[in-house]
């Protein structure tokens, strides 16, 4: 079965993932990248916001601690009032919340053609990989629990060799990422045959 997947432009779509399969039977690496999922950036700032719960205890207890010194007749070593140091790292954690996701998200993008998958990704550092279906040995589709409840997943190509000897494309549906796994291997059985 050679189908390739429909290749839109890098910018948020209006509604749901481009996931239909394209008229063109082969895409070259220059075409426009498929958008992952919308549902990724829920689960990015899920995983934003379980990182930040300790920073902010631990904001809330350094501030307790500081201003709670000078009670007892120890005068006090931090100089500002107290909230200065909870509201820094709320600040810190709000962006990491709210604008890095859909940053990350916008930054990442794949086109699967008949017999490779191009995955680019990265904001600062871009990584721009191409994998050949015949280096292929074995494919994977990860859910975690913030991804099974989102419907979305991680497909996983295990290559021969060792450098980036695992390319992982998260943010895909989860029916997009079967579908996908299984023309891969589909091509790969057919290049053994």
């Amino acid at each position: 079965m050679d189908t390739a997947f429909d290749s839109t432009p890098l910018t948020p779509p209006a509604t749901g993932p481009a996931t239909g399969p394209a008229t063109a039977p082969d895409a070259s690496d220059d075409d426009a990248l498929t958008q992952l999922d919308p549902a990724y950036v829920t689960s990015l700032r899920l995983s934003a916001v379980v990182t930040a719960i300790p920073f902010l205890i631990g904001a809330i207890v350094a501030e307790n601690v500081l201003h709670s010194a000078g009670d007892g007749g120890i005068e006090t070593v931090w100089p500002l009032p107290f909230g200065v140091l909870i509201g820094l790292v709320v600040f810190v954690a709000l962006v990491f919340i709210i604008r890095l996701p859909m940053r990350r998200w916008q930054a990442r993008g794949y086109n699967m053609s008949v017999d490779r998958l191009r995955v680019v990704r990265g904001i600062m550092w871009r990584s721009d990989t191409v994998v050949p279906f015949g280096r292929v040995q074995h494919i994977d589709v990860d859910q975690g629990p913030i991804e099974r409840y989102l419907d979305i997943a991680t497909l996983t190509l295990h290559t021969a060799g060792s450098h980036n000897a695992s390319v992982h494309l998260p943010g895909l549906n989860h029916a997009v990422a079967t579908r996908m796994r299984e023309d891969i291997r589909q091509h790969i059985k057919r290049d053994t045959l």
